[in-house]
């Protein structure tokens, strides 16, 4: 799964990683967040009607575009194997995937003396990436909203974990993003991940409370 994320990219470089330009988010900036958790508000990608690639300010728990109130239940993860057929987000899947930018995340494991420890997941030299998910307008509500798909672990997060977040590769953003592609297709290119390439190290259990918001470093103790 994926319940807490970090996004301590520079300005520049998230908009690199993307169809964007400085030019047209100008004035705009980013503080490095490495504690994001459910229901917070952070930057995510997707295509417009035309098909441009923007960028966009959505709540990390989905509101589907039906919905009369914010769903209680856990919206904040999708299944990738039900998530083009279940109710909640079928509609986002075929035509609303984005992409939601990160330079990590963190899974939890059962330490020895009963707490929580936490594990901090990363690529090689920390580079960036994105998560694959599908967002929503909710007009009734006024919220615009997303949620992070999630697939079976590999190795090496199976060890923490039985699921992972979707991390896609580059070289297929656009046509995930794309309107014009098919429901099954969309699908298929979760395959195209970068799970393999992750590494983790654990890390303060500071980062448990989402109200810590420093860097929780790595734990030595």
């Amino acid at each position: 799964m994926c319940g807490r994320f970090t996004n301590m990219m520079t300005w520049p470089e998230l908009i690199a990683l993307y169809r964007l330009t400085l030019e047209e988010y100008y004035g705009r900036n980013t503080e490095p967040r490495y504690n994001i958790a459910p229901t917070d508000t952070v930057p995510f990608v997707h295509n417009d009607r035309e098909g441009k690639q923007v960028l966009e300010d959505g709540r990390w728990w989905l509101v589907p575009f039906w919905a009369k109130e914010i769903p209680k239940g856990a919206m904040f993860n999708a299944r990738m194997e039900e998530a083009d057929t279940k109710p909640a987000f079928r509609d986002a899947f075929k035509l609303k995937r984005c992409l939601i930018p990160a330079d990590g995340f963190y899974e939890w494991t059962a330490g020895d003396d009963g707490g929580r420890d936490p594990w901090f997941i990363h690529l090689p030299d920390r580079a960036p990436f994105s998560f694959a998910g599908v967002w929503a307008r909710n007009k009734t509500l006024d919220i615009t909203s997303f949620t992070i798909l999630t697939m079976p672990a590999t190795d090496p997060v199976r060890t923490l974990h039985d699921r992972q977040p979707v991390i896609l590769d580059p070289a297929v953003y656009d046509e995930w993003l794309s309107a014009d592609t098919a429901v099954a297709d969309a699908k298929a290119l979760i395959s195209r991940n970068l799970g393999d390439a992750l590494q983790f190290h654990r890390v303060s259990r500071e980062i448990n409370s989402s109200k810590f918001e420093g860097d929780p470093g790595i734990n030595v103790g």
